[in-house]
Order: structure tokens, then sequence, then C-alpha cells
């Protein structure tokens, strides 16, 4: 099976990042719902995996000036 928007169903793409996000779900309390969030364009059809993770990518080339780069809170 493929990712790509044309070889999915929205289904199928709920499934694939279901299972994606369901690996990291107890590092962070509060970052779950941000990261489900982030995929949603992907869900519905509208940006490949690959755009969505190159701009969130993107904003830690960037700097701290991009705007919504708040964190999570998780400290080590």
């Amino acid at each position: 099976m493929g990712y790509l928007i044309c070889d999915t169903t929205k289904e199928e793409r709920e499934k694939i990042v279901a299972e994606a996000l369901g690996n990291i779900e107890a590092t962070c309390d509060g970052c779950m719902p941000g990261l489900a969030d982030m995929y949603q364009d992907y869900i519905d059809g509208k940006k490949e995996l690959r755009e969505i993770n190159m701009e969130f990518q993107a904003r830690y080339v960037k700097g701290d000036d991009m705007p919504g780069r708040d964190g999570c809170g998780y400290m080590r």
C-alpha cells in the first residue's frame, strides 16, 4: 500500500496517521492533539505527508521567529 493521496482513501489515511502517532502518544503530555491536527490536511486529501513534514521541519531550520512555535513544554 502506498501513502500518496492518489493511492489511498480518506479512511486509509486516517489509519496511517493514527498508527504513526500512536507510537509516540506517551512521550509528551499535551503534544498529541497538535500533532494529530497537523496531519488533518493529509487525511482530507489536501497535502501529501511529505509537504506537511517539510513545512514542520522548516520551522526549526528558520528559527524561533516563526509563528506557532510554542512547543509542548516537554523538558528532559
